[in-house]
């Protein structure tokens, strides 16, 4: 990459989570991965003001994190300053503009990979991001209903078609691939800390509808996502309208106005690039939690350690009790509305009978989910404490 923009690389910037991995009901049932069937879109050039290829995104992103030798991938890269329970696309914002719903990363080195290529799942080294060459406003395909508004990272294997957009997905994702939020939480900063905890996926998913929405128009790459009028019922505000316009240098977006700054390249591929430093798959399911621990000694006092896990698990509990709570007002709501609507006393009747059943499911589903996360938060304790134990044996 050129010197120019080398030179204005800052340092890493924030911890979104502790380093604890305690992994979630379901992981295992991730798909394997397949090679990538994506159909280049070649992007016409002009008009940009910058040209780059892969050995630009590898230098780029060395800094900030781990290249690895990934099978059928070729070379991808995960972040090195983030925890097990970091997730693409919660750091930021979304805004609508001129190309749908675009998200605001808040993380310096966020233009690359949540505009370029796809991220993927792994369970011992966390998500991981393959490279690409077509720039969108966010690689995510989208669920919402009533209450909660949700998103997914695309799989690498999606295959994104020129002029027409994303093809069939080609597996149901992962409970636990998805990020909801109470819907009015949506236009909200910093969306991080309204994400629920994913012991609540399960319910969350089959109360929500699902759909892409990515396509392409006048050849311009749109993420449709949710409808902007139900973002607005939602949120109970008005959806701003943004412009996209051409970041002068690589770095964090910028929100200025009604205009929003994000760098966006002219990407091509190039076959012959390498990362300077790589590590095999096998030797980064041992070192990137190493590397992602030693990041985090490096920030952190052993008292802050503990003290950021105990606010984030409590976050955690107080989304996971709200999201509840709004369920079940939500439930009654529409058990009432459809006594108003029954003809006749026996139907009435009826109605109350399948609430009483539905009612009493629901108690035992949010119970199951509430000692769920108090389990998995038991876990993270033992992990947290047992790290800070042997540092301090170090020391003696």
């Amino acid at each position: 990459m050129r010197k120019d923009v080398l030179a204005i690389l800052l340092s890493l910037l924030f911890l979104s989570s502790c380093v604890v991995y305690v992994p979630y009901e379901g992981e295992e049932g991730a798909p394997p991965p397949q090679a990538p069937s994506e159909r280049t879109y070649e992007r016409d050039y002009e008009g940009y003001h910058s040209e780059m290829d892969y050995n630009d995104f590898y230098e780029y992103l060395s800094p900030y994190g781990v290249w690895i030798y990934y099978p059928p991938y070729g070379y991808v890269w995960t972040p090195r300053q983030v925890g097990y329970r970091w997730r693409p696309y919660t750091y930021g914002r979304w805004v609508w503009t001129n190309y749908g719903w675009t998200w605001v990363s808040y993380h310096e080195w966020g233009w690359v990979p949540f505009h370029y290529g796809r991220w993927g799942w792994d369970n011992r080294l966390g998500w991981f991001w393959v490279p690409g060459t077509v720039w969108a406003p966010a690689w995510v395909t989208w669920r919402w209903g009533n209450l909660y508004i949700g998103w997914s990272p695309l799989p690498p294997d999606v295959e994104f078609m020129a002029g027409i957009g994303i093809g069939a997905l080609p597996y149901d994702f992962p409970d636990f691939y998805w990020i909801f939020i109470e819907g009015r939480y949506f236009q909200y900063d910093y969306l991080d800390r309204y994400v629920l905890p994913q012991e609540r996926n399960q319910a969350v998913v089959r109360s929500t509808v699902h759909k892409a929405n990515l396509t392409v128009r006048n050849r311009q790459l749109i993420n449709q996502g949710i409808d902007v009028d139900q973002v607005g019922r939602m949120t109970r505000s008005k959806v701003s309208q943004y412009e996209v316009e051409e970041g002068e240098r690589p770095g964090q977006s910028q929100v200025s106005g009604s205009a929003v700054k994000i760098f966006r390249p002219a990407v091509k591929k190039n076959e012959t690039a390498k990362p300077k430093v790589v590590l095999e798959k096998e030797d980064a399911a041992e070192k990137v939690p190493q590397i992602r621990e030693d990041e985090q000694e490096k920030r952190l006092t052993p008292t802050q350690r503990e003290q950021t896990l105990k606010e984030d698990q409590d976050n955690e509990m107080r989304l996971l009790e709200q999201s509840q709570e709004r369920e079940a007002v939500e439930f009654k709501k529409r058990v009432d509305d459809e006594e108003k609507l029954a003809g006749s006393t026996a139907e009435r009747e009826k109605v109350r009978k399948e609430a009483t059943v539905k009612s009493s499911d629901m108690k035992r589903e949010h119970a199951q989910e509430k000692a769920k996360i108090t389990e998995r938060h038991k876990e993270e304790e033992k992990v947290v404490k047992g790290k800070v134990v042997k540092k301090k044996e170090k020391k003696d």
